[in-house]
C-alpha cells in the first residue's frame, strides 16, 4: 500500500463525528468521482472489549490500521459510517481517498488536515477508598485502599502520596510511591500500608495530563 500527496483541492471535506452511546459516527463530502474510502482509527484509550480494530489495553497510541469503505456502504448506511465503540479515551480517524495504480492501492494525505478528526469515547471511572485504623497512643496506623475500576487499569496510571500532616493536593504535595501490579475491572483490595500516626495518603494519576482523558478518578 503506497501513500500519495494530494495534488488537487478534491479531498475529504466536511468530515464531522460523534460518539455517544457506545457508537461513533462519521460524515464527509466526498469528491464526485470518489467511489471508496480507507478510514484508519488510532486510539489512545482502554479497551473493555475485543472488537474493533487499533485497540490497545496501553495508554500508550495503538497501532493504526485501515478499513476500507465504499460510497455505495455510506450510501446504504443513511450517509454515513458508523462503527460500536467499546473502548474509553480519545480515538483519531483519518479518512483517505484511495485509487489503484499499476496493480497497487493508493492512499491520499491530506496536508490541509480536513480529512482527520479527533473523538473522545468518554472516561473510565476509577473509585477508590481509604480506610485508617490506629491505636490512640500507637506511633503507627494501617491504612487499606479499595480500587473499584470500570475498565483494567495499566500499573503506571495511579501512585499514591504520602503526606505529614494532612492529605497531598496533588502528586507532587508529598512522597510518590508506585504501585507494584495492575489494577482488574471490578474490586481491587490493595495489601495495608503502615504510616506514621500523622501521615496521610491518597491516590492520584502519574500524568494528570494524559490519563486524565481517559479515567475519571473518584474518592468515596
Amino acid at each position: 500500500m503506497l501513500y500519495t500527496e494530494l495534488k488537487t483541492n478534491q479531498g475529504i471535506h466536511g468530515l464531522t463525528g460523534q460518539a455517544q452511546d457506545g457508537l461513533c459516527t462519521l460524515r464527509w463530502l466526498w469528491p464526485r468521482d470518489a467511489e471508496a474510502v480507507y478510514i484508519e482509527k488510532v486510539t489512545q484509550m482502554s479497551a473493555v472489549g475485543e472488537e474493533g480494530y487499533s485497540q490497545s489495553d496501553q495508554p500508550d497510541s495503538a497501532p493504526a490500521s485501515l478499513r476500507l469503505y465504499t460510497k455505495e456502504e455510506y450510501k446504504a448506511n443513511n450517509g454515513s459510517y458508523t462503527e460500536r465503540v467499546d473502548h474509553f479515551g480519545r480515538m483519531t480517524y483519518t479518512v483517505y481517498l484511495t485509487y489503484e495504480e499499476q496493480g497497487e492501492t493508493v492512499l491520499v494525505r491530506q496536508p490541509d488536515g480536513q480529512n482527520t478528526i479527533e473523538l473522545s469515547a468518554g472516561k473510565a471511572k476509577i473509585y477508590y477508598s481509604i480506610k485508617q485504623q490506629g491505636t490512640w497512643f500507637g506511633k503507627r496506623k494501617t491504612v487499606r485502599i479499595e480500587v473499584h475500576a470500570e475498565v483494567p487499569i495499566p500499573k503506571e496510571v495511579l501512585c499514591y502520596v504520602k503526606k505529614e500532616g494532612g492529605y497531598a493536593t496533588n502528586k507532587d504535595d508529598g512522597i510518590i510511591y508506585p504501585f507494584a501490579a495492575p489494577f482488574q475491572a471490578g474490586r481491587n483490595e490493595l495489601p495495608a500500608i503502615e504510616v506514621g500516626k500523622n501521615e496521610y495518603v491518597r491516590l492520584f494519576f502519574t500524568d494528570g495530563r494524559t490519563y486524565g482523558q481517559m479515567y475519571e478518578l473518584i474518592l468515596e
